[in-house]
C-alpha cells in the first residue's frame, strides 16, 4: 500500500535582501557586474531564486525564495502586491504632474494602473556609491510612489513621461515585507505562514 503524500509546509522561507547600485537581480554576472552570488553566496541561500526583479541601477528590496508558489505569489502581477518606491527625481513637479500619475499614464507598451504618489522629504536612508550626478541650479524632489504591477523599468518611465527624469530610486516595501535596518548588501532569512 503506497505511503498517502506529505502534506505541503505550511511556511516557506524567504530572503529579505538590500540590493546596492549597479548589482543584477540574478546570480550569472554580465560583463563583470556585480550579481547576486557576490552577497548571497553561503549554504543557507543555496536554491534561493528572486520574485521579481530590481533594475540593476535601482536600489533596496529584493525578495528571494525557494519555493515556486509563494515567488509566484510576489511575482505575479495578477496578486497586485503594492510595490513602495521612494523616488528623486530632477525638478520639482506639480500637483497637476502627479495627478497624472495618480490616473494611470500612457507608456510605449500600455497604459499604468493609477499609482498613488505623495511628495515626502529626503528618506533617512544610506549615501549612494557613487552619488547622483546633479544638475548646476537644478532642484530635486523625493517621491514616494506605489504601484501593483511591473512593467520593465516603470517606476523610471512613468517620472520621465511627465518630464521629471529620475535620478535615484529606492524600492522599500512589497506587501508587508520592508527594508527594516539592511543596510545595502545586508539580507536577512524569515519564515513566511502560506496560510495567511
Amino acid at each position: 500500500m503506497p505511503k498517502p503524500k506529505a502534506p505541503p509546509p505550511s511556511t516557506a522561507k524567504l530572503i529579505l535582501f538590500n540590493k546596492p547600485f549597479k548589482v543584477l537581480s540574478q546570480f550569472t554576472s554580465e560583463e563583470d557586474k556585480a550579481s547576486l552570488k557576490d552577497f548571497l553566496n553561503g549554504n543557507e541561500c543555496k536554491g534561493f531564486y528572486p520574485a521579481g526583479r530590481l533594475d540593476f541601477d535601482s536600489e533596496g528590496l529584493l525578495l528571494l525564495t525557494n519555493h515556486g508558489p509563494l515567488q509566484h505569489r510576489i511575482a505575479h502581477p495578477d496578486k497586485k502586491l503594492a510595490k513602495h518606491y521612494w523616488v528623486q527625481v530632477e525638478g520639482i513637479p506639480a500637483e497637476s504632474d502627479l495627478a497624472q500619475l495618480r490616473q494611470g499614464i500612457e507608456l510605449k507598451d500600455g497604459k499604468t494602473k493609477p499609482a498613488k504618489v505623495k511628495r515626502i522629504h529626503e528618506p533617512a536612508i544610506w549615501s549612494r556609491n557613487p552619488p547622483i550626478r546633479y544638475r548646476k541650479n537644478q532642484q530635486t524632489t523625493w517621491l514616494e510612489i506605489v504601484i501593483h504591477e511591473g512593467k520593465n523599468r516603470q517606476v523610471r518611465r512613468m517620472c520621465a513621461a511627465i518630464g521629471f527624469p529620475c535620478l535615484r530610486l529606492v524600492r522599500f516595501r512589497i506587501g508587508s515585507w520592508t527594508l527594516d535596518a539592511l543596510s545595502p548588501g545586508q539580507y536577512s532569512i524569515i519564515k513566511v505562514n502560506l496560510s495567511v
